[in-house]
């Protein structure tokens, strides 16, 4: 290939770049942020649904009886009464957040929900035995329940992300 042609070559690649990283701009937090909301929405759907089934409520009894934030619920409910109230809870934390399209005060209260929800199962790294494996040492945790549980403090950061980007979408404009 000739200095000519690669010149060539280089410059529509780089028109190529150029016009990506344009809609990127225009629209690319746009998008992002609707895949935000949905992929939690997604999530809390899921995870709220599976709280009504007896598999799900029995998964939970070692995390909650262990923590001293929410294992008083089952003194005044069972384990699948307290596994349905979660999962009430969790939808409507989805309902919330996917209402973002009506209002973002609704997904403000979703946002702030959802955080509270996952500072609360972060806390059961600290409280369930089993988390840790300490014969392997730093950090090594179990896969369950101690990986299942680390993805909470990612869900966390962008609960908090959601509370803040609807906050800001309710200020009134500067103008």
């Amino acid at each position: 290939m000739t200095e000519f042609a690669r010149n060539i070559e280089v410059q529509a690649t780089s028109k190529h770049i150029l016009a990506i990283q344009d809609l990127a701009q225009a629209y690319g937090r746009t998008a992002s942020a609707a895949g935000l909301y949905l992929s939690v929405t997604v999530i809390y759907a899921w995870f709220g649904g599976m709280k009504f089934t007896a598999y799900e409520a029995q998964g939970l009894v070692d995390l909650v009886s262990n923590n001293p934030l929410v294992s008083w619920m089952y003194s005044i409910s069972s384990v699948r009464g307290f596994s349905n109230f979660l999962g009430v809870l969790e939808i409507s934390i989805g309902a919330l957040i996917a209402a973002r399209l009506i209002s973002p005060v609704y997904s403000l209260a979703g946002g702030v929900l959802s955080s509270g929800l996952f500072l609360t199962t972060i806390s059961f790294m600290i409280t369930t035995p089993g988390v840790i494996v300490p014969e392997l040492g730093f950090p090594a945790i179990s896969v369950a329940p101690g990986q299942f549980l680390l993805k909470d403090v990612g869900l966390l950061a962008l609960s908090l992300w959601i509370a803040i980007d609807s906050l800001i979408a309710i200020r009134p404009s500067r103008a």
